[in-house]
């Protein structure tokens, strides 16, 4: 079993600034890429960014600029620092990762259950 757990969010004044982490735990053999995701009220889930093991982050063209997507390797985290924040972005936000369990093969997608960010004008 694997599980991916987020923290982080909370109620933050408009032009703060929020450190999101997640971390996988399990039998997990390794993580291959690692991302951000956001649903906004009312809205379907959006990437925010995506990480490769080696490093290569990628952005939203939208949301590009505020959001820096980094990892620990070692530690199975992944974090999303978040500056300037607006109104517009407040939404729950969800980390996933391909994931390759120990003694299995393919890797899947797993997903933790969120933490909300709140941006209050």
């Amino acid at each position: 079993q694997v599980q991916l757990v987020e923290s982080g969010g909370g109620l933050v004044q408009a032009g703060g600034s929020l450190r999101l982490s997640c971390v996988a735990s399990g039998s997990i053999a390794s993580i291959d890429d690692m991302a951000w995701y956001r649903r906004t009220p009312g809205n379907q889930r959006e990437l925010v960014a995506s990480i490769s093991s080696s490093g290569s982050a990628n952005y939203a063209d939208s949301l590009r600029g505020r959001f820096t997507i980094s990892r620990d390797n070692a530690k199975n985290m992944v974090y999303l620092e978040i500056v300037t924040l607006k109104p517009e972005d407040t939404a729950r936000y969800y980390c996933n990762a391909d994931i390759l369990l120990s003694g299995r093969r393919g890797r899947s997608t797993y997903w933790g259950r969120g933490t909300q960010v709140t941006v209050s004008s």
